[in-house]
């Protein structure tokens, strides 16, 4: 008689237990000093202060001349953006032309805008100006309409030096950079960006061309790293391995300098799926090992000894999406100290329901709700693909609200 031996039957996690717990297996990585250039993205640890008064000093708002007192004005000189400051303050009657951001001299009381002058090369008005001063050899007079206090912006008038412009927490944007740099900032005390290394296993997986028969064309590694780096994380790389518990085993060893590595495939229960054998021989805690959700159900969430935490995903395309946003997501989130969004909506049209699994449903939105768009098997991101969300459709659903998962957008 054969004696048949089968696995014991262990009930998989649900899918909220399991997201939740991929969440709360990350703790925020810990603020470091970046460079600029490294900052992008990141989130603050601290509040963005300046280091300096934007202006830093009283400048000029316009091309023209820097008046002092009333006109007309002889021309004593010159002061350029980036240039030497005018030395002597301006005595009532004298002027330098200014170019806009250059510091205006001490005693300046409007900046007359060339557009409002008239420039003289001799000023003839006997009453304004008489004697041989009129005549100073290459003297230039200028006059016109100069409202006191007009096209000056005073030191600290945009920003004052110690003002918080940014609070902790803040992302930084391309424009935040730029905004730091303004202030004086070389560096910035951000979380950083979790670092992500990704597996792809297989040996029946081409990642170019046209596959043969009993080929695949990977389409999974492609979509890996727009999704980390929407979830807040970011590529370390990506290695291609061949089907075996050595390449893997190697591989993972090696991964002590990221925070997250993610296996595609292997982490199902086939003869070529080896990611659980190896974890155990690893010395891995396996926090999750399968989850009931549809698509997506053999997804694995382990811990290495003192190193990174470990995400198996399926190797069909769809549930390879749908266990990336139930486990890595939140996983990334957390690291980088980004809070998820929460949505909630109607489901506007016809959803096939589990009595058991949570299905993932690619919708879109519309002002009835939620409407999923179909082409959701497994192995194809067709669906994903026309969709903006995935509706979180729980095991006997009767119609209510459902929550949305946001799809990575798009550029």
């Amino acid at each position: 008689m054969t004696v048949l031996r089968h696995e014991p039957v262990v009930e998989s996690m649900s899918w909220a237990s399991a997201r939740s717990l991929a969440a709360s297996s990350a703790r925020p990585l810990r603020a470091a000093p970046v460079p600029l250039a490294e900052a992008l993205g990141c989130r603050l640890a601290e509040p963005l202060t300046a280091l300096v008064a934007v202006p830093g000093v009283d400048v000029s708002a316009m091309d023209g001349y820097a008046v002092a007192g009333a006109g007309p004005w002889r021309v004593a000189g010159r002061v350029l953006a980036g240039g030497a400051c005018h030395g002597p303050a301006l005595e009532p009657g004298e002027a330098v032309e200014i170019a806009t951001g250059a510091p205006v001299p001490a005693g300046t009381s409007a900046v007359l805008p060339y557009e409002q002058a008239a420039a003289h090369p001799v000023w003839a008005d006997p009453v304004r100006v008489d004697g041989p001063e009129a005549m100073r050899a290459g003297a230039l007079w200028v006059d016109g309409p100069a409202e006191a206090g007009r096209h000056i912006r005073r030191r600290g008038e945009d920003i004052a030096e110690g003002a918080v412009v940014l609070g902790a927490g803040a992302v930084v944007t391309p424009v935040a950079l730029g905004l730091a740099a303004a202030l004086g900032h070389d560096e910035l005390l951000v979380r950083p960006r979790p670092r992500v290394a990704v597996l792809v296993t297989g040996d029946e997986v081409v990642h170019e061309g046209i596959p043969a028969p009993g080929r695949v064309r990977d389409a999974i590694g492609p979509f890996l790293p727009g999704l980390v780096e929407w979830a807040g994380g970011r590529m370390a790389g990506t290695d291609r391995l061949p089907d075996g518990p050595g390449a893997l085993r190697a591989a993972l060893a090696a991964t002590a300098v990221v925070d997250v590595v993610v296996v595609c495939g292997a982490s199902s229960k086939g003869p070529a799926d080896h990611l659980r054998a190896v974890l155990g021989d690893l010395g891995a805690d396996v926090l999750v090992d399968g989850v009931a959700v549809r698509p997506g159900h053999p997804q694995l969430l382990a811990r290495l000894p003192g190193g990174p935490l470990v995400v198996g995903l399926p190797g069909n395309p769809f549930a390879a999406l749908a266990a990336s946003l139930t486990l890595l997501a939140p996983i990334l989130r957390e690291l980088a100290g980004t809070a998820a969004r929460k949505e909630m909506s109607a489901l506007a049209g016809p959803v096939r329901t589990h009595p058991r699994n949570t299905r993932l449903v690619p919708v879109r939105r519309s002002s009835r709700g939620a409407v999923p768009v179909g082409h959701d098997r497994p192995g194809s991101l067709w669906g994903a693909a026309l969709a903006e969300a995935l509706a979180v459709v729980p095991a006997g659903w009767s119609g209510e609200q459902v929550e949305l998962i946001e799809l990575p957008p798009g550029g």
